[in-house]
């Protein structure tokens, strides 16, 4: 039963993996918006975000304010984040997402930030 639940730890892990790298597969080497770190692969840290970038109603789960405090440091990180192709296959609302910060109530948030057509309230 051990073994049968190690196999499917390892198994989990290389899924994640595999997903990471393909998320990545298109990055540019070298430092972008976000570092080191691409966009897109930055975007699949907004999972917790998922409701509350497609619908301005819903309650935003504190996993995504955070999230979005920690990738709001660099607004223009955030915005190539939230204008990424990751995003936008996940459904993103941009003109949704441009509000996240503000309901997360982020005191430091770069309030009329210019995110391509969007700007941050």
């Amino acid at each position: 039963a051990k073994r049968k639940e190690m196999e499917s730890k390892a198994a989990r892990c290389l899924c994640l993996l595999a997903m990471l790298l393909v998320a990545g597969l298109g990055a540019a080497r070298g430092a972008g918006e976000c570092g080191r770190v691409p966009a897109d692969r930055m975007a699949l840290k907004l999972a917790p975000c998922a409701a509350a970038t497609q619908n301005p109603g819903a309650k935003v789960a504190p996993g995504c304010c955070a999230q979005i405090r920690s990738i709001g440091r660099s607004p223009k990180c955030l915005c190539a984040v939230m204008l990424s192709a990751t995003a936008r296959q996940a459904g993103v609302k941009p003109a949704v997402a441009m509000t996240i910060p503000k309901r997360c109530a982020i005191a430091n948030r770069p309030i009329g930030y210019k995110c391509g057509p969007y700007t941050l309230p």
